[in-house]
C-alpha cells in the first residue's frame, strides 16, 4: 500500500511541495534531532548548488539547524525515505543571496535521502 505513494507530490499548508520517490520506515524525527543525509540541491533552472553525494559523504545535523523547509520536511519522513523538496523562497532563503550561487526569492529544489536519526 506504501508503494502507490512513490511518485506522488504533496504540498502542505506551509507551501512546501514534496515528491516521494523511496519509501522508508520507522519514526520521523523531531526538531530537536540529529539526522544524517545524502542530498543534492539546485535552482530552478538545473543549476547544482550542492551535493552530498559529490563530495562522496553524507551531512549530518540538526533538524532545526536548517532552512524551514527542510526542518518541515525532515519531520515528515521516515529513515530511508528519498524525497524530492520543492521551497518556496520564504522557507529558503527568502531575499537573502547565498554567496554567488542562490540568487534572492529563489525556489529551491533538493533531493533528500533520510539516511538515519542519529
Amino acid at each position: 500500500e506504501t508503494d502507490s505513494l512513490v511518485g506522488k507530490t504533496v504540498e502542505t499548508s506551509s507551501g512546501l511541495k514534496y515528491l516521494i520517490l523511496q519509501i522508508g520506515e520507522g519514526s520521523s524525527p523531531v526538531e530537536q534531532s540529529q539526522v544524517r543525509v545524502h542530498y543534492r540541491g539546485r535552482l530552478e533552472d538545473g543549476t547544482e548548488f550542492d551535493s552530498s553525494y559529490k563530495r562522496g559523504q553524507p551531512a549530518t545535523f540538526p533538524v532545526n539547524g536548517v532552512i524551514r523547509g527542510w526542518t518541515e520536511a525532515l519531520m515528515l519522513m521516515k529513515p530511508g525515505d528519498k524525497w524530492e523538496l520543492t521551497i518556496p523562497p520564504e522557507l529558503g532563503y527568502g531575499a537573502r543571496a547565498v554567496g554567488n550561487v542562490i540568487p534572492p526569492n529563489s525556489t529551491l529544489i533538493f533531493e533528500v535521502e533520510l539516511l538515519e536519526i542519529l
